[in-house]
């Protein structure tokens, strides 16, 4: 009996210029950047290893730490946000809502639009000027007899960061709804028939039928917009600036000790970062290796 024998040579060296890429520019560079945030490295100059000293810092700043609680308020408001309203807007749709076309593009919109140029709109929406000095939406709550809904927006030391995930589900609703279309759109018509036929109710087939096919959508959209939370760095600079206390996260406080010249505390900032997105990643990562393995 001839066996088969398996030639490597061929396909690693088709991937061998991606392979030494992201080799040099990615892992290198992850490694690098590690093992400057192990140093005291300050504009350059490293006289020693410090170890986790700065993370030690990091963990201990009140002002990190309050990074940290803004990053995790933004993400879930953020999550919730896009999540609702993509769905919804691509149930609408997906139930043959007239002028499907107009609606679509009107929803996706929004994507073509840079954070930061946004950004710079919904600074002056977001302006925190109450009475007869306010502008944007304050200025419109006003005019409609809603004044007492003012409120000072992304200046607000406790809630501030909930304001700039407004315009961020702004922008990305269309895209998670984009999403959800396409899922929809991908059931077969015939699960559909066989569940009513089986006297399944309007709410039954969706629970039984439509949501399970729709959740490896709603994973990846969580994925997708999960991570691009994490990151959030161009829209707060945009809206409030990178000094503003009230909308610090870890990205701007990175970003200010580079400025600052301390480059082993942002290298740390850098670090913190990478593996919180690394730990909703890998999971995902995991699971979809597992999946196709399993078929």
């Amino acid at each position: 009996m001839l066996t088969k024998v398996r030639s490597w040579g061929p396909p690693l060296l088709l991937i061998s210029p991606t392979l030494v890429l992201l080799g040099v520019f990615v892992y290198g560079l992850i490694g690098v950047n590690i093992n400057t945030s192990l140093t005291d490295n300050i504009r350059g100059q490293t006289t020693k290893y410090v170890g986790l000293e700065n993370y030690t810092s990091l963990f201990t700043d009140d002002t990190f730490i309050y990074s940290l609680r803004n990053l995790a308020m933004y993400t879930v408001a953020f999550l919730a946000g896009t999540l609702f309203f993509g769905f919804v807007w691509a149930w609408l749709l997906e139930r043959g809502l007239r002028g499907e076309g107009i609606f679509r593009t009107t929803y996706l919109f929004p994507m073509a639009v840079s954070f930061v140029a946004s950004g710079v709109v919904w600074r002056w929406l977001l302006n925190s000027n109450t009475g007869e000095s306010a502008s944007g939406l304050n200025r419109g709550l006003d005019m409609i007899g809603l004044g007492f809904l003012q409120n000072s927006w992304w200046t607000d030391e406790t809630w501030g960061i909930l304001a700039i995930a407004m315009p961020a589900i702004w922008q990305l609703s269309g895209y998670i709804m984009a999403l959800f279309l396409a899922g929809f759109r991908g059931i077969p018509d015939e699960l559909r028939e066989a569940a009513r036929m089986d006297g399944a109710s309007e709410w039954k087939l969706y629970r039984h039928v439509i949501f399970p096919q729709l959740s490896p959508v709603a994973l990846s959209a969580i994925i997708i917009i999960g991570h691009m939370s994490l990151k959030v760095f161009d829209l707060i600079m945009s809206v409030a600036g990178q000094t503003n206390y009230t909308t610090q996260v870890p990205a701007t406080q990175m970003w200010l000790a580079f400025t600052r010249g301390e480059y082993a505390v942002a290298a740390a900032i850098g670090t913190v970062m990478l593996v919180v997105v690394a730990v909703m990643i890998v999971p995902y990562l995991v699971h979809n290796y597992r999946s196709e393995r399993g078929r």
